[in-house]
């Protein structure tokens, strides 16, 4: 421990250095500890809404309970990851969300410090979100599969992967078996794709490719292609 000489007792002379603290109403700057992490903005920029909780937190209100911490920044128990965007819109107008934050999120933030104008912007932004992803049509992928008669069961039993049972197509005899005629069939089978590209796993072969139309047509056109080998 280093002494002072000019110190009779012998005592170390030296202090701590004073925490520097901002006098929230002489000055243009507001400190927030939000969350453990420290924000320094204008006293202009929180008060753009003043109906907001940060507008009153400017004006320092007697019924708004906001404690310090030894430094002077107003303490806020919310999350820093998100306070970011919200005080952004404050400076600019504009919402920027990070990928790894949600606008549900930045909702919840907006809500709690009474931003309106934020509030109005984030339910528009959810909302044709969730328009988009409604109106968005499905795209299908049919297969058409050829069996007996004692193979459907076991056949459509067993489909697996996203695949459904759409139609049953009967094609008539193929041959004789004994004296009972062997039935076959088609079996038309469908799988949505969800907005993904065609891929050799999905994409049915040349001869499995058959129209919607085709399958609801007549038994002459399905016969007619049988014949051809598709």
């Amino acid at each position: 421990m280093a002494e002072s000489h000019g110190d009779i007792s012998g005592q170390d002379c030296r202090r701590p250095s004073p925490v520097q603290t901002f006098d929230h109403r002489s000055s243009k700057w507001v400190r927030l500890n939000v969350g453990g992490t420290y924000f320094l903005t204008t006293r202009q920029t929180l008060c753009r809404d003043p109906k907001s909780f940060l507008f009153r937190l400017c004006q320092a209100e007697p019924d708004l309970d906001s404690d310090k911490d030894e430094s002077g920044a107003y303490l806020i128990d919310r999350d820093p990851m998100y306070f970011g965007p919200v005080l952004n819109y404050l400076r600019h107008g504009k919402l920027v969300l990070n990928k790894n934050l949600s606008e549900e999120g930045a909702l919840e933030e907006a809500e709690f410090y009474n931003i309106t104008s934020l509030i109005k912007l984030i339910k528009e932004k959810i909302s044709e979100r969730e328009s988009k992803t409604t109106h968005t049509p499905v795209k299908h992928v049919y297969r058409v599969l050829q069996c007996q008669e004692e193979e459907l069961t076991q056949m459509v039993s067993t489909m697996s992967d996203g695949w459904k049972f759409e139609q049953l197509v009967s094609i008539g005899s193929s041959y004789n078996y004994g004296n009972e005629d062997q039935a076959e069939f088609l079996c038309v089978v469908s799988k949505e794709l969800h907005n993904q590209s065609y891929s050799s796993s999905t994409q049915p072969s040349e001869k499995a490719k058959v129209t919607k139309n085709t399958l609801y047509g007549s038994k002459l056109s399905i016969l007619c292609q049988k014949s051809l080998g598709y």
